[in-house]
This record gives C-alpha cells, structure tokens and sequence, in this order.
C-alpha cells in the first residue's frame, strides 16, 4: 500500500510539472546564468544558502526541483520544510533560500524555466561543508616505561579533516594520523598530547590526552658532608621515579628511624637524614634507598670526620684496611 501511494504521488508531481507549460503564471525569465552546465554552491552547515536564478522580460513558467521533487512551481510551496523559502526581489529573481543548511540538504537542485521558444533549467549543486569534530579521543593514562601506546583521535567532517599530533612541553610535532603509535615509550616521552583536526571551514578542533610513564627510581644525587663531634651532620639523597620513590635509611644492616637520635626527612623525591649531635660511632657510610613498584636503587653516603673526606657528593677513601689507608693517604695528597 505504501509503494502505491510513492508511485501515485511521483506521478501527480510530473502531471503537475507538464501542466507548468500550460498555466500562464506571470512570471517573466531571463536566462538563468548558465555559464556552466552545472555550477557549485559551497555553504557551511549551519548557515543559510541562497541558490540564486533569475528571469527576464519573457513570459514563462518556473519551478525549483531538488533532484526529482518539486519545492516551489510558481509561488506555490510544495516544499513541508519550514527552513526553505523564495527570494524575490521585484519580477527578476526566483532564488531559493535553505536556512540553517545540513547535510541531508545537499544534492542537485533544477530552477526549471519554461519560455515560448524553449525550457532553460538551470542545474545547481549544493556542497555542504562541515566543521572538523574530533568526536573521539583516547582518554588519560598511565603506562610502565618500555610499554608500546595506541593513542587514538577520531574525527569527522566534510571535507575530510586532517589530523595532527604535537607533545607539549616542550612542542614536538609528530608523525601520526588517526592512530599515533609509540613504541617502547621512554619517560621523556610522558606529558600532554594535543590532537588537532582540520579542514579549513571553521577553526579546528583540539583535544587532549595526559599520558604518565611510570618507571623505576634513579637515584640522581647525593650528598655526604663532614661534621664536627657535638655538631649537626646532615645527608641528602635525591631520586626521581614514577610513582614517586619510598625512602629508606640504613647503616650497616640496620635499618635507621626517627626514634634513634637522628632526623629522617622526606620532600616528595628528595630525603634528608639529620643527625643533631654527631658522635664517634656517627661516622661512616650510609646507604639511602629508593623504590617504588617497578624497582629499587640505592647509594653510599658519608658522614666523615673533619677533614678526611675529599668529595661530600659522595667519593670518598674510607681507610679499613692498611692497603686503603695507603690509598687514602695518596688520594689526599694528589687530590684524586
């Protein structure tokens, strides 16, 4: 029933379009710019277009067709969009107009003019243009450092938008499309990714992605010093590691805490071990350790006796044996 009532309809409009030739409707044409047998019309979704034709002084009859359907034959609407209206501007022009324009709207439209010699169509092609939208990006994560990363931006628009890829901080462009594929990321590589889709119709569309590498601990400083006895002697050791390093002070094999006469401080990656009032049994070596789930790294620090230390970052001669104690001695005096 539904196909016979299409068939129907599609057979009342030719009847109607025939009948055009037929009813004077008082409008004269001139030629409708036919400078080519088809002309484009580019318009941005959202806006309105304005399909222009326009008539002359010669009686005719005109139309406008969106691909085989009739939107307006004369001043009669046939059209039930609401968006789509007639310019007319005195007897000259018969211009379409399609406000708020989408995609849906684009395709062929015929101004169909019938004069006494011969009918003048003029074919148009409406092109709908849509601003780039990314409309899908890879949300924030954390990877291990060594991992392979997908990150992902999809985006759509008319024409096809083009897809870049940028690490800020500091700006590096990079080569990937779509998909950006990194293998074996390095912790340099953690940051702020920016996915820029373009096409040149409005501005382009810009998201980001936050990727954090984690990796093991790297104990990047440390810091001996020298004291007096009765004085304050004071270590420091500095790592970096994501997740952020646990601190841990020894001595020998024993493991040191605050509730041993001495200080344990920990500032986000860097610790401080103090000791108030440094004693005999206070000197000598120290290990900081550092770690966090992926590993562990540690380091030898010295509290040394004034004057006996020659580097307080961390080299030193610790004289335990007579071949050190020569080897100290020598390092002393040509300041190794």
């Amino acid at each position: 029933m539904l196909v016979g009532r299409k068939s129907c309809w599609r057979q009342l409009q030719a009847a109607f379009f025939r009948l055009l030739c037929l009813i004077p409707t008082g409008f004269p044409v001139r030629s409708v710019d036919m400078q080519r047998a088809t002309d484009n019309i580019t318009v941005r979704q959202g806006d309105t277009a304005i399909i222009r034709c326009y008539v002359d002084d010669k009686s005719s009859k005109v139309a406008w067709l969106n691909r085989s359907n009739i939107i307006f034959a004369g001043q009669d609407k046939w059209s039930l969009d609401p968006r789509v209206d007639l310019v007319t501007k005195g007897q000259l022009e018969y211009s379409l107009r399609i406000q708020k324009v989408d995609v849906y709207d684009e395709g062929s439209y015929t101004c169909s003019i019938q004069t006494k010699q011969q009918p003048k169509p003029s074919l148009v092609y409406l092109i709908v243009q849509v601003p780039a939208n990314i409309y899908k990006m890879s949300e924030d994560m954390t990877v291990n450092e060594g991992s392979n990363v997908t990150l992902s931006c999809l985006a759509s628009g008319r024409p096809d938008p083009l897809i870049t890829w940028r690490l800020l901080n500091p700006s590096e462009p990079l080569e990937g499309e779509e998909y950006l594929d990194i293998i074996g990321i390095m912790r340099n590589q953690a940051g702020r990714y920016e996915c820029k889709a373009s096409n040149d119709v409005a501005t382009p569309d810009v998201k980001y992605v936050n990727v954090i590498v984690n990796y093991p601990p790297t104990i990047k400083k440390t810091q001996s010093s020298e004291a007096q006895i009765g004085r304050m002697g004071t270590l420091l050791c500095e790592a970096t590691a994501v997740p952020t390093p646990e601190f841990e002070w020894y001595r020998d094999e024993k493991r040191l805490s605050n509730t041993q006469g001495i200080t344990i401080q920990v500032l986000g990656t860097s610790t401080i071990l103090m000791i108030p009032s440094v004693t005999e049994e206070d000197y000598g070596k120290y290990t900081c350790v550092a770690s966090n789930r992926l590993g562990v790294q540690n380091a030898s620090l010295f509290l040394y006796r004034p004057g006996t230390g020659r580097d307080i970052n961390g080299s030193a001669c610790v004289c335990q044996s007579l071949w050190l104690l020569l080897a100290c001695f020598a390092c002393l005096l040509f300041k190794c």
